[in-house]
């Protein structure tokens, strides 16, 4: 994928443009140097702008919305991130930003601790090396597993689950500070709530998935700094009316963020309904949980050692059947919530971009548009909510 001439400066005319505030209509969007220098009216833009205003492009009435930013994506476009290669990080990064996605976790599966060495390698190697690239910016790794639960291994590899392990996080964060931002776990495991304090106290994320526990489990865990419930509903204990499970302690905990894969296979279009009613505006998050088949059609293919069968667009494992993450994208994702669920554009913008952002530490940068933040923007048709345009850094996408 390439910038356009490597511009970095421009503007969009004519848009009905979301941002922190509101929709404004009719609207206009300039950026300098990849920041956005201002929103609102063609009338009152200032006077050192104008140059902009003269070649900005004219949106027709389409949406201007910020980037999505996808925290649990484990690949694309025959990519995956445990291969720890460049190669394949190039065609993860470039094809779901095509698909609206400026920002992203390198998520894991469950896999021996050399694996995870490697991914972490890689990923600190390829930040360095592709700063400021074209595609999805990697925000960090987020490590789903190996520390989760033998019973809802989900098409996690079960001969690599192992119980918690601090050292192995200590090692990891000493060696590449700042790059873990997420570890999806077991919190009923031995030694999960010793890990899930020690995560809280430094910073990262610390999610349920995968996980048998049980709603005093969660609560427990809760109150030790879990914060996070990765594909809510998926992998995880169920909701019983005498024993409300890991499902009845995220729908009602306001301390735990939900994530939610809106493809309409993996949660039931009511139980989407239902965490966007029961989670408040700032804790429902879009992902996409996709495979290295996003974006390649139906066939075989692989997850973390495992055999995956698609059909139809839907991932499942060749030996049981599980669903084995997914061939979404986020602007798949944003679509079904606008269209199926009957979210508001503007809303459903949050749960894909504004929430991750905020989760991630990254509000004040990107996530939402407003002067002064990354001109990280999505051009979507008015009518069809088609992805018309991206840019990453206000350089255009091509």
């Amino acid at each position: 994928m390439k910038s356009a001439a490597g511009k970095t400066s421009g503007g969009v005319r004519h848009a009905a443009v979301v941002t922190e505030t509101g929709t404004l209509n009719d609207a206009v969007l300039l950026w300098r140097d990849g920041t956005i220098a201002y929103v609102g009216s063609e009338a009152d833009v200032p006077a050192e702008l104008k140059p902009l205003l003269d070649a900005s492009a004219d949106a027709g009435g389409d949406w201007l919305l910020p980037g999505f930013i996808d925290i649990h994506v484990h690949g694309g476009y025959g990519g995956d991130f445990m291969e720890a290669t460049a190669e394949a990080y190039d065609a993860i990064t470039s094809f779901h930003a095509r698909n609206g996605t400026t920002g992203m976790l390198a998520t894991t599966v469950t896999a021996s601790r050399e694996a995870i060495d490697r991914v972490l390698e890689a990923v600190e190697s390829y930040r360095s090396s592709r700063a400021g690239g074209t595609g999805a910016e990697l925000y960090g790794v987020h490590l789903e597993g190996p520390f989760i639960s033998p019973k809802w291994p989900g098409a996690q590899n079960p001969n690599f689950i192992v119980d918690a392990n601090k050292e192995w996080l200590e090692a990891w964060t000493a060696r590449y500070p700042g790059l873990i931002r997420m570890v999806t776990l077991a919190p009923e495991r031995p030694g999960a709530l010793d890990v899930v304090s020690w995560l809280a106290s430094h910073g990262i994320i610390a999610a349920c998935g995968h996980t048998d526990a049980t709603y005093a489990d969660i609560q427990a865990a809760a109150a030790h700094g879990l914060s996070h419930a990765v594909h809510t509903f998926n992998a995880m204990r169920g909701l019983h009316h005498r024993e409300p499970g890991t499902v009845g302690a995220v729908l009602t905990d306001p301390r735990l963020h939900a994530e939610v894969i809106a493809d309409g296979l993996h949660v039931h279009p009511a139980g989407i309904k239902l965490l966007t009613q029961v989670k408040t505006q700032r804790n429902l998050i879009l992902i996409t949980d996709a495979i290295s088949a996003a974006g390649l059609g139906d066939g075989d293919y692989s997850l973390g050692g495992l055999d995956v069968v698609v059909k139809d667009g839907a991932a499942r494992l060749k030996e049981g059947g599980a669903l084995a993450g997914s061939t979404l994208t986020m602007i798949g994702a944003f679509r079904y919530m606008v269209l199926e669920i009957g979210l508001s554009v503007p809303k459903a913008s949050e749960l894909g971009s504004g929430n991750p952002a905020r989760r991630l530490g990254l509000y004040g940068e990107t996530g939402s548009i407003a002067a002064g933040k990354r001109a990280d923007l999505l051009q979507v048709g008015a009518s069809n909510l088609e992805l018309r345009q991206v840019w990453k850094r206000g350089a255009k996408l091509e």
